[in-house]
């Protein structure tokens, strides 16, 4: 079934997966698309963003990111502004980086599940 025979308020089951992870991540914590294709232990990073940019509006979308800790592309400023709502470790950024915007310090705020999922990191 495709995308868009879906009903309207349907979402695939993976993308429910998908978006039930990311409201498990807590204020001021981040997993990257591959840790949370990894805790599902089905698909990829890419499968994860794709699903994250069709349906994650309704979710802490900027809980999932990359795994340089870069700021979403055309979401910089909103993003920027919840991780200082929930005071996420950040790396400021040098003079040199384009655009001087900080960048998530992924040692200090990458989410590993809480050991709710055992064998998941």
């Amino acid at each position: 079934m495709s995308e868009q025979s879906l009903p309207a308020d349907a979402l695939p089951e993976y993308a429910e997966r998908v978006l039930d992870v990311a409201e498990l991540i807590p204020p001021g914590r981040v997993m990257t698309y591959g840790d949370v294709a990894e805790w599902l232990e089905e698909g990829g990073p890419r499968q994860v963003g794709r699903v994250m940019a069709l349906y994650g509006g309704a979710v802490p979308w900027w809980r999932v990111i990359r795994a340089d800790g870069v700021l979403l592309p055309g979401h910089e400023l909103e993003a920027l502004g919840h991780y200082r709502a929930e005071s996420t470790p950040l790396k400021e950024a040098s003079r040199a980086s384009e655009g001087h915007l900080p960048r998530v310090d992924m040692k200090r705020a990458r989410w590993d599940g809480g050991g709710r999922s055992e064998g998941h990191t």
